[in-house]
């Protein structure tokens, strides 16, 4: 490679480096704010940590000093805020006052199940969702289109907690295919208390892609090139084969985002089947104001949101060369 091409393609990746930096730097500022209003609304919320913390036991003043100053709830708050993001950025999350260990350990403990149910609900969501759009468009108004339709709606309007109660109720109680609650002893035994879970977010998450991969593709089957391969004599499955493979960029970049769908489902979902969880971990947490815990969740929560949402922006770049050849254009 010549000295001139390494240098045009230097240039063309120069916007590119800037168009990254620029989302970083967004996507930390972003965090550093969801930062402040997490802290901030963990201490405005009702209820006394120590009162939670002590129970039904007399509060003798002396003990509750002991347990303020070993949470250290009496320094100044800016100061608490400090120490507990130098903490989070370094890995120490704290002690949980409720289950008394580490922060991290009992994130950990509980991770596993959280993201083999949001892993399990996705693919599920794209193996049903996606044909069944691509299929609504090819017959835009039949009844497979009417069908997806409806089933949009449903998984758009339909309460996740009202739908989970549904399946345990068909398929756990009065049909016993699977487990009603619980997340089993690992294995095959834990995927298959966590097929209906995974069902429940399947459904909306689903909903969603169908919507998107129904309208990528009207779009693209509309479009010029389409025309032109079937005057050409193209056939029909090859035809619809190119349109999808130009429709795939929203769909992916689509589908990418509405993971975030799964962040407050998963809550609902593991609540309704007793699934130990995040999820769990989270409700239990915030009724006790459990801080430590739900502070560094809650935040954790959001980088994996932003992570994704700063994924699913590249991903677009990378599959769109249009918006490479723009970028450069521009440089």
């Amino acid at each position: 490679m010549s000295i001139a091409d390494t240098r045009a393609r230097a240039s063309r990746l120069r916007p590119l480096g800037r168009m990254v930096a620029v989302r970083v730097l967004g996507v930390l500022g972003v965090l550093f704010v969801l930062s402040i209003i997490v802290f901030a609304m963990m201490y405005l919320a009702p209820g006394d940590i120590v009162k939670n913390l002590l129970g039904n036991r007399p509060m003798n003043p002396d003990v509750v000093a002991a347990v303020r100053e070993q949470y250290r709830l009496d320094d100044p708050v800016v100061v608490q805020y400090l120490s507990w993001l130098k903490g989070f950025l370094t890995g120490d999350l704290g002690e949980s006052i409720r289950l008394q260990v580490p922060v991290a350990d009992a994130i950990a403990s509980r991770v596993g199940i959280t993201a083999a149910l949001c892993g399990l609900a996705f693919l599920v969501s794209v193996v049903v969702a996606v044909p069944l759009g691509v299929r609504s468009a090819v017959k835009a108004g039949g009844w497979v289109d009417r069908t997806g339709n409806a089933l949009s709606i449903l998984g758009l309007s339909a309460p996740t907690f009202a739908v989970g109660l549904l399946l345990l109720y068909l398929f756990a109680y009065y049909l016993p295919i699977f487990p009603v609650y619980g997340g089993g002893d690992g294995g095959i035994d834990t995927l298959r208390h966590l097929v209906l879970p995974a069902i429940t977010l399947a459904l909306g998450l689903g909903a969603i892609i169908v919507k998107l991969t129904r309208t990528a593709m009207l779009r693209e089957l509309e479009s010029d090139y389409v025309t032109f391969a079937r005057s050409r004599g193209l056939g029909e499955r090859l035809v619809h084969r190119i349109a999808l493979r130009n429709a795939a960029i929203p769909i992916v970049t689509g589908a990418s985002l509405v993971l975030t769908f799964l962040v407050g489902g998963t809550v609902l979902a593991e609540t309704t089947y007793a699934l130990p969880g995040l999820g769990t971990l989270l409700q239990d947490s915030v009724l006790f104001k459990d801080i430590a815990v739900v502070q560094s969740l809650t935040l954790l929560v959001a980088v994996v949101i932003a992570a994704i949402a700063l994924i699913a922006d590249l991903t677009y770049i990378l599959l769109d060369p249009r918006v490479r050849r723009q970028m450069g254009a521009a440089s």
